[in-house]
């Protein structure tokens, strides 16, 4: 017979103490033996907006990508479909505004890069010609080489950090030479990232996995240094939502996901406060 107890013993550690009894002699064996086991409670930083969009009967496809235009207040979702609005306008709020189904044939991933005197959205159309504007890499699993590069943000230290999904890591660029300084591979065992984007106030970034369903928020490393991935937070969506892109409001911080499993966009905002926004 054998019988555990279990004991909190300072901030990550568990005391195990076991006790057997021994059938041959009648009479108790005490033993103890001492375990310590890493552990850490993760701090939830997100929760759902269920009442974004107001009016989600707009999304008629399959919900390709959104991006936030954070100096208008608007967000876009791109999504695929016959005979369907292929790009949608709301408000950070969630009220629709309009749509188009122009210039767009098979949207694959989008950008908003409005300035002050000009509004303007660019979109991946993977079903159209396409002019190539940057390349940097060819296919491999060596350094600085691609296996479905399938995201791209860029950090305040002007740092390129690329979700090279095909080959489960993100890999980092310095944005004006090309340089590569290296690379996050540990948070990636299951299944590469799809998405990338850094919070407005630049200490997390936000990855989206397709196939888990998961957000996971990584600490960022201080300039100078790639590290390791640390995972801080994570939040597991529902089985077979798969999040393909998601952007993030630099008013707000709040996360909107395009999930082509769900055919829907939804939103996500901090909880006390986190991220301030990057434009006050």
């Amino acid at each position: 017979m054998a019988r555990f107890w279990f004991c909190a013993a300072g901030a990550g550690f568990f005391l195990v103490y076991l006790v057997l009894h021994s059938r041959f002699c009648g009479s108790p064996v005490f033993r103890e033996f001492v375990f310590q086991i890493s552990w850490r409670t993760e701090e939830i930083l997100y929760r759902l907006d269920v009442s974004w969009p107001k009016n989600s009967e707009y999304f008629t496809g399959t919900t390709f990508c959104v991006a936030v235009d954070s100096l208008n207040g608007l967000v876009y979702v791109a999504q695929r479909g016959d005979n369907i609005q292929k790009v949608l306008v709301f408000t950070e709020d969630g009220y629709f505004l309009r749509s188009w189904n122009y210039t767009v044939d098979t949207p694959h991933g989008m950008f908003a890069a409005s300035t002050q005197h000009e509004q303007s959205v660019w979109i991946t159309d993977v079903g159209s010609d396409f002019r190539m504007l940057w390349l940097h890499g060819e296919n491999g699993t060596e350094p600085a080489k691609f296996n479905i590069p399938h995201s791209v943000t860029l950090d305040s230290a002007g740092r390129v950090w690329v979700a090279d999904r095909g080959n489960k890591r993100i890999q980092v660029f310095d944005k004006d030479s090309g340089e590569w300084l290296g690379e996050w591979n540990n948070c990636f065992t299951e299944e590469g990232p799809s998405s990338v984007r850094f919070t407005p106030d630049g200490n997390y970034l936000i990855v989206a996995q397709l196939n888990l369903s998961r957000l996971l928020f990584v600490a960022a490393p201080p300039v100078g240094s790639i590290g390791n991935c640390t995972v801080i937070s994570s939040i597991q969506l529902a089985d077979q939502v798969s999040p393909h892109f998601l952007d993030v409001s630099g008013n707000s911080g709040a996360i909107y996901v395009a999930e082509i499993g769900a055919k829907q966009v939804q939103k996500y905002v901090p909880l006390n406060s986190y991220f301030p926004s990057s434009h006050s």
